[in-house]
């Protein structure tokens, strides 16, 4: 078969086998610098350096562009329960939120610890059946981390519109390795610590002027944050800054770093990379003798019956996960077809 390169050239130069961006990503070696140069600074200028906001806002322009929207439909925050309970706390008594069976708990656990929302569930691939009249919101991960599999989005979309309920997505999983439109959706979440690359205490909140209620607006959150710290904020900020959470400045300044470099390799390109390597492995393992659970086109693999498996591997150096009696590899752009090829050797 055809070797497949990294990609992403002296910007990673991991020491072990890594297979494990579900879980967390690697730091590119831009990002690392950065961060070290935030800490030092620290010394003489505190924990929020000179410039405590450039670096956030370089990371929402950033982010936007990944996702084909404009800066001023991003929010940034520290984790995406908050973003999701955000949108939880906005919604109507009795309104009825519609999720897949299984889905991360990031995602579903605002709405049902929101009293007065409706929770419902339904299987993914029924999901955009199960939109009915009286459904306020259909929220669902566009790749499940569990398995990788991908949410038909589109088809969610078009019976959402069609009942007039809105669209929450977590884009968690996919930003960063799967093309997304963060447009297309009312509402876009994402962690920014796997697939984006970025340390954790980064993540994003996409929406337009639908009137969310700026329900944990502090400071940063005024128009002009240094006339916004005592007392009631007087104006809030314009678009969705005025949803951000005031943020971890170290996390930022690395964010900002490795989401361009994203955008320098450009997301189609990093798809296409991490699923022919998906493509290998699942190729691989079946001749094996395995079946993979089904996820077409993801870069996601989970294999039932090998998560006894994940011991023995890390003790050899490859880094994968087990989840659910299933072993799951994720493949990204700092691997090569050598770590798919090392790992089916093991496995077999």
């Amino acid at each position: 078969m055809q070797r497949i390169e990294p990609l992403g050239g002296d910007e990673f130069a991991p020491l072990t086998t890594y297979l494990n961006t579900a879980s967390s990503g690697l730091l590119p070696a831009r990002a690392a610098a950065a961060l070290r140069a935030a800490v030092e600074e620290s010394v003489s200028y505190g924990t929020m350096g000179r410039d405590y906001f450039g670096p956030a806002e370089a990371a929402r322009a950033a982010f936007a562009q990944l996702m084909h929207v404009a800066p001023d439909r991003v929010a940034i925050g520290g984790a995406v329960a908050v973003h999701a309970a955000l949108i939880a706390g906005s919604l109507p008594n009795g309104a009825e939120v519609l999720v897949p069976e299984g889905e991360f708990s990031s995602l579903v656990n605002p709405f049902a610890a929101r009293s007065g929302i409706k929770l419902r569930t339904a299987p993914l691939a029924e999901l955009a059946d199960a939109v009915r009249p009286g459904t306020a919101l259909v929220a669902v991960s566009a790749v499940q981390a569990l398995d990788g599999r991908i949410a038909g989005l589109e088809a969610v979309r078009a019976a959402a519109r069609a009942h007039g309920a809105r669209t929450l997505v977590d884009a968690t999983q996919a930003a960063g390795w799967l093309p997304l439109r963060g447009g297309d959706f009312d509402y876009v979440v994402c962690g920014a610590f796997k697939w984006l690359l970025c340390p954790r205490g980064t993540s994003f909140l996409v929406c337009g002027d639908d009137g969310l209620e700026a329900l944990h607006a502090g400071w940063v959150a005024g128009a002009d944050p240094f006339e916004s710290n005592y007392g009631p904020i007087r104006e809030l900020a314009a678009g969705a800054r005025r949803y951000d959470e005031p943020h971890a400045h170290y996390s930022y300044t690395a964010a900002a770093q490795s989401l361009a470099l994203l955008n320098e390799i450009g997301v189609e390109t990093v798809h296409a990379h991490d699923t022919a390597l998906a493509d290998r492995y699942r190729a691989g393992i079946t001749a094996l003798g395995h079946t993979p659970l089904p996820a077409p086109g993801s870069a996601i693999v989970s294999v039932p019956g090998l998560a006894d498996a994940a011991g023995r591997l890390e003790a050899a150096g490859v880094r994968v996960a087990a989840r659910a009696g299933s072993l799951r590899a994720a493949f990204h752009l700092y691997n090569s077809s050598d770590d798919v090829d090392r790992l089916l050797e093991l496995l077999g």
